[in-house]
This record gives structure tokens, C-alpha cells and sequence, in this order.
């Protein structure tokens, strides 16, 4: 199965933003016009590192879909970036007070939705000058719905 790689991307863009508050750029800094802070720091940038597929060879459509996305958290601060990085971590796996749902919902295009999500690698943080950066890989998993 072939899940929209980009469409995907946008739609934990949207988590983020709903979770931290704070502007995430797709694969660059967020510009002066991206909501709901533009370029101001502390930001974040979320890189597509690929997918992979399981389930029933030959391309099936009924085969699920593993996808790995980076999220950079740019701050001033080491407390801006380690905050900010705790708000990305929250919007990928925290779940709500019965713990039955994801407190921040990833919503996909009609025919995907996500069965799981998990942190795969946490690199934590680095500074070059005065700005601080925390990395974070986190793996969606996508399956058909139709």
C-alpha cells in the first residue's frame, strides 16, 4: 500500500501545532506567515524519513504502513527547546484521562487512519551559538480503512 506520504506529514503538522502551540515548518523553518507563531522561536521542523509496509505481499491494498517523521524543536533556551520537545512528545503519545484515545488525534484523508504511534529514537539536545535544538524520530503506523 502506498499511504500519501506529504498528506500524512500535514496532518502531524496540525497535531503539533494543536499540541504545542507553536509553528512547525515541513522540512524547513516555518515562515513569517505560518501559524500560529511564524518563525519566532521556539518553532519546529517535521522531516519525512520514508515508509515501510507489512502485510499481504504484492502491493495489496489491505497491507499497513510504518512511517517515520523527525521533529526538530528549535528554541533559544535550553529550557525553550526541552519544553518544546516535551509538547511534541505529548502530541505524538499522550493519551487522554481513561487513556481509551490519543489526546491529540491525527486525522488522515478519507481511507487512513493511524492504528498506532511510538517514539523510535530520541537524540535529545544540541547548541551551535545561542541556538539550542532537540531532535525526536517518531513512527506512525497507517492502515486502510475502505
Amino acid at each position: 500500500m502506498s499511504v500519501p506520504g506529504r498528506q500524512v506529514a500535514q496532518a502531524v503538522i496540525q497535531t503539533i501545532v494543536a499540541a504545542s502551540g507553536r509553528s512547525c515548518g515541513y522540512s524547513t523553518v516555518p515562515t513569517s506567515q505560518s501559524l500560529p507563531t511564524g518563525a519566532q522561536l521556539p518553532y519546529h521542523v517535521l522531516y519525512e524519513l520514508g515508509q515501510s509496509v507489512s502485510g499481504p505481499p504484492f502491493g495489496d491494498q489491505a497491507a499497513d504502513a510504518r512511517l517515520l517523521f523527525q521533529v526538530t524543536t528549535v528554541g533559544s533556551s535550553p529550557e525553550a527547546a526541552s519544553s518544546g520537545a516535551d509538547r511534541v512528545r505529548a502530541a505524538f503519545l499522550g493519551r487522554t484521562a481513561k487513556g481509551a484515545g490519543w489526546q491529540y488525534p491525527i486525522t488522515l484523508p478519507t481511507g487512513y487512519t493511524v492504528m498506532g504511534r511510538d517514539l523510535d529514537r530520541e537524540d535529545g539536545m544540541t547548541v551551535a551559538g545561542s541556538t539550542y535544538s532537540y531532535v525526536q524520530r517518531f513512527a506512525v503506523h497507517v492502515t486502510t480503512t475502505g
